[in-house]
């Protein structure tokens, strides 16, 4: 029940996040993407603030040995760049640069503006549907799993 309850927390101060820093703001994200023209560098303030953060979480998860609520650190093993992760991180680039969302923006714009977000959303979980029919060459997603110093029920 705690990783259920945090996990609602964190989203939350994560929505709320994106809603006051102005990364929900599609006007201000595209401006921001507007080097050329009339550049808005407050994001980049944003940005570097989120960097922080998460490397201080990730630091003591990892100083830990696990997660405050969750069984094991999960770390992602693989570093190759392949032909998938270049086209997908394509796409998700021209999406944001269009829409001037992204994901977590978007989910966080559904409560505040859902017409406007309902299109990029919609768009969103089609293209993760059809992510599964693009073939991935054999290889799997692997992922470390770290021992847990921990019971399951301080999850």
């Amino acid at each position: 029940m705690a990783r259920i309850v945090s996990a609602f927390a964190i989203g939350l101060l994560f929505g709320f996040g994106l809603l006051v820093s102005g990364m929900a703001n599609p006007a201000k994200v595209l401006a921001f993407l507007d080097i050329a023209g009339r550049w808005d560098p407050s994001l980049a303030f944003v940005m570097a603030g989120a960097v922080a953060v998460s490397a201080a979480g990730y630091v003591l998860a990892r100083r830990r040995g696990r997660p405050v609520f969750a069984e094991r650190l999960e770390i992602p093993t693989r570093r190759d760049l392949d032909a998938r992760l270049l086209a997908g991180a394509a796409l998700f680039g021209i999406g944001w640069g269009l829409a001037g969302l992204c994901p977590g923006p978007a989910l966080t714009l559904l409560t505040v503006a859902p017409v406007q977000a309902a299109i990029f959303v919609a768009a969103m979980v089609v293209g993760m549907v059809l992510f599964r029919f693009v073939p991935d060459g054999g290889k799997r997603r692997q992922m470390s799993f770290e021992a847990s110093a921990g019971h399951p029920s301080d999850a």
